[in-house]
C-alpha cells in the first residue's frame, strides 16, 4: 500500500470529520465529545503526513502506530456521538467504514514495513 494513497485518504476523512463536527455542533450544540472526534479524527492524517519526514525507520513507523491509536478514538467517539442520538445512521455508517479502512490499512502498512525491518 502506498503511503501516499493512505495520507489522501486521511485527509479526505480529515475534511469530513471537519464537516460531520459543524454539522453536529450546527444541529444539536453539542461541543464536548465533537472537539474529542474532531481531534483525534484529524490527528489520523496529520501523523500520517509527519511520517513521510520520519528521522528512520523507527520513527515512520512510531508516526503510524500514533495514527492507529488515534483511528481507535475516533471510531470510539463516532460510536459513542452515533449511539447518543447525534447522528442517524446514514451518516454514521459511511463515514465508520472509512475510519475501518484506514485502520485496516495502518495495520497492513505497519506489519510490512516491520517484516521488512526484522
Amino acid at each position: 500500500m502506498s503511503d501516499s494513497v493512505l495520507r489522501d485518504r486521511s485527509k479526505e476523512f480529515a475534511k469530513q470529520i471537519v464537516i460531520l463536527c459543524r454539522m453536529i455542533k450546527q444541529e444539536h450544540r453539542e461541543s464536548v465529545l465533537t472537539k474529542q472526534l474532531l481531534r483525534s479524527g484529524t490527528s489520523i492524517g496529520a501523523n500520517i503526513h509527519e511520517a513521510q519526514y520520519a528521522q528512520g525507520t523507527k520513527d515512520f513507523i512510531s508516526k503510524f502506530e500514533i495514527s492507529l491509536k488515534e483511528v481507535y478514538e475516533t471510531e470510539y467517539w463516532l460510536e459513542l456521538l452515533f449511539e447518543t442520538g447525534y447522528m442517524d445512521e446514514q451518516t454514521y455508517k459511511p463515514i465508520q467504514n472509512s475510519c475501518g479502512a484506514i485502520r485496516r490499512m495502518l495495520i497492513s502498512t505497519i506489519r510490512t514495513i516491520k517484516e521488512k525491518n526484522h
